[in-house]
């Protein structure tokens, strides 16, 4: 068995993966400030009015980016020529599932023009500016360790008392809007605009 060649040719993966999802942070430039795109999903899909970026699960064969360009394309029907990528910021894992947040711009000249498919429920933007000034407030969601008898919680130290840390997460909420930015969508859209500051500071 060669080892050495095993470890030069293994691509890593997250422990635990069974799905991959991609996601476009989409912005508009509407003549004088840059926009980002939002999306309230439909009555008849998973997390109906959930306020979310473009995206879903990455098909067999397909990069990331390849996932976040189709199904930004299937939802706002655009054209692929539309859609400009420009890179990606920070990804989420979560349990068995990992999430990448690609960013680019829509070459729109108004986005109340966008005819979304069946999955979206209605569009709107909020000003990059005003999100760059607004930081989300996070919220700690503590789950409890519930006694299981098939858990050997008598095998390790301090028992059902050890600081589970994977049980408890911090969910931002963006309160300066009227739309509920939330979850996963606010973790990008926050990410991406520290990012900008932090990038901004080194200029």
């Amino acid at each position: 068995m060669d080892i050495k060649a095993i470890l030069e040719n293994y691509t890593p993966k997250p422990l635990g993966e069974e799905s991959r999802y991609a996601v476009f942070l989409p912005l508009i430039w509407d003549g004088k400030d840059w926009q980002v795109l939002y999306q309230v999903r439909s009555q008849h899909i998973s997390q109906p009015g959930e306020v979310s970026f473009p995206g879903g699960r990455v098909e067999a064969g397909e990069t990331y980016q390849e996932a976040a360009l189709r199904e930004t394309v299937e939802e706002l029907n655009l054209a692929p020529s539309q859609i400009d990528i420009w890179g990606e910021i920070d990804y989420f894992v979560y349990q068995t599932r990992s999430i990448h947040c690609f960013v680019g711009q829509l070459k729109v000249d108004k986005w109340q023009s966008i005819k979304a498919n069946e999955e979206v429920d209605r569009l709107f933007t909020v000003a990059l500016r005003d999100l760059l000034a607004h930081e989300p407030t996070y919220y700690e969601l503590k789950a409890d360790v519930k006694l299981d008898n098939q858990f050997p919680f008598d095998r390790i130290r301090n028992g059902k008392d050890y600081g589970f840390s994977h049980q408890n997460r911090s969910i931002p909420f963006y309160e300066a809007f009227p739309e509920n930015i939330w979850g996963m969508t606010a973790q990008f859209t926050h990410r991406f605009t520290e990012i900008l500051k932090e990038n901004n500071k080194k200029a």
